[in-house]
């Protein structure tokens, strides 16, 4: 049987917590009163201005009757997604969105990411599609991009970026 957490991974905790209430009816005052939270507690978590603690999970579990931890599971992959979100903590970008052939000279299953950035943005911005020069930028960040652009080796060309000023 699927777990629950396997069902709505990487979801914010308290829009599972909204969606449960809906679901059986109940009100977000009545709820937090009967498992022992403060109502403006449990609403900050729903609309995601407060992070859901071990002891709240605790509580909303045993309200839902769901399986212990599944809530502070939920709250831990959600964090997790959120993390790999930020430019740079990945460990690569989103390589479905990469084309090997850019990289043919080498053996792309044993790029290093962050070691080789410098080269690989440059290759993308010179050789790349659109998809992929956005990829990269949501991957490593603009400052980086500027950066590997700004250092390039004389006599390549390569787009201008925004902050870059025409010469």
């Amino acid at each position: 049987m699927e777990k629950m957490y396997d069902k709505y991974r990487g979801i914010r905790p308290g829009a599972v917590i909204e969606r449960e209430l809906k679901k059986k009816g109940l009100k977000q005052n009545a709820f937090a009163h009967a498992i022992g939270l403060q109502p403006q507690t449990l609403n900050a978590i729903i609309k995601g201005t407060r992070k859901l603690t071990a002891e709240a999970a605790l509580k909303i579990d045993h309200g839902f009757a769901f399986e212990e931890s599944t809530m502070a599971v939920l709250q831990a992959f959600y964090e997790t997604n959120l993390v790999k979100q930020k430019p740079g903590l990945a460990p690569h970008p989103d390589l479905s969105k990469l084309r090997r052939i850019l990289f043919w000279d080498t053996d792309f299953d044993k790029i290093d990411w962050q070691y080789q950035k410098a080269a690989v943005i440059l290759r993308v911005y010179e050789r790349g599609n659109e998809q992929e020069k956005l990829e990269i930028e949501r991957f490593y960040g603009r400052d980086e991009i500027n950066a590997a652009i700004s250092q390039k080796r004389p006599g390549r060309s390569y787009p201008r970026t925004e902050s870059q000023p025409a010469k």
